[in-house]
């Protein structure tokens, strides 16, 4: 049974990214060679002993998750067995994500000397785009006329509206303009006529923060965070801000409301009402 081939025709019947179902692949790779069984004759208890091996190693809970979501997948929608019935997920701890205040945001912009480089920082944040959807930008994607534009295939596989900032409105037509980009072409084109890579932008992001001695772990979605709270801080509500990230649940979304600044938000401490 070649069960690589299976997850991966499961999974793209089903809408996985790619990255899922490689991570699954490998997870389950990883498994089966511990176990030295055919697939058919893996048992729960076989499963279990795994977990423990893992958790053994003091992985954390993301990592546990990771590989119990993989087998999962194997067990029940491969094989057809309800093994996972009574196996406790690992919790993961709850840490508020880490964002930029808003001078900190200026600070990393002023960093950058290159000026596509720039651009798509600032659009990047300006938007609270994930890093996957930025580089896939394509020129069609943009309503200039109304000032928006559309993520297309996002999380999930879900299209969603994002707000164009007025200000980088006429710079990025005018970097289209520039740069002879046609309709169907993407906005920050790499190598060969593809996207930008995930990895240049990262350290785009990276060596700004740096250069603007800005002492934190700033990545690209540290940028998404920043979004989500000044907007929260600039009084719009849960529901919007929602829509905007393409959460599926407003509880996601919440967290950005505890990571505001509490005067921004108009909160007023009990002790100054006693």
């Amino acid at each position: 049974m070649d069960v690589s081939y299976l997850i991966k025709k499961e999974g793209l019947r089903r809408g996985l990214s790619p990255r899922t179902i490689h991570t699954y692949c490998s997870c389950v790779k990883r498994f089966l060679n511990y176990t030295n069984k055919e697939v058919k004759r893996i048992t729960k208890k076989d499963v279990t002993d795994y977990i423990d091996k893992i958790l053994e190693k003091n992985a954390s809970g993301n990592t546990v998750n990771v590989y119990l979501n993989s087998i999962k997948f194997l067990m029940e929608n491969i094989l057809n067995k309800k093994l996972m019935y009574n196996i406790k997920y690992s919790k993961v701890p709850k840490k508020l994500p880490t964002f930029l205040t808003k001078e900190e945001i200026k600070k990393l912009f002023d960093a950058i000397e290159n000026k596509k480089h720039k651009l798509m920082i600032k659009l990047m944040y300006s938007a609270g785009l994930r890093v996957s959807e930025l580089i896939n930008l394509r020129v069609e994607d943009f309503e200039f006329s109304k000032n928006y534009g559309w993520v297309r295939k996002g999380k999930g596989g879900k299209d969603r509206l994002f707000v164009l900032a007025k200000i980088l409105n006429e710079e990025i037509q005018k970097f289209i303009g520039d740069n002879k980009l046609s309709f169907s072409s993407y906005l920050f084109k790499g190598n060969k006529g593809q996207h930008i890579s995930k990895e240049t932008v990262s350290i785009i992001v990276k060596k700004s923060a740096k250069k603007a001695k800005i002492n934190k772990n700033v990545h690209c979605h540290t940028l998404r965070h920043s979004f989500a709270t000044h907007l929260i801080e600039d009084g719009y509500s849960v529901n919007e801000v929602q829509s905007l990230l393409g959460h599926n649940s407003s509880q996601t979304t919440m967290r950005y409301l505890h990571m505001a600044s509490p005067k921004m938000i108009n909160i007023r401490s009990p002790l100054d009402n006693l």
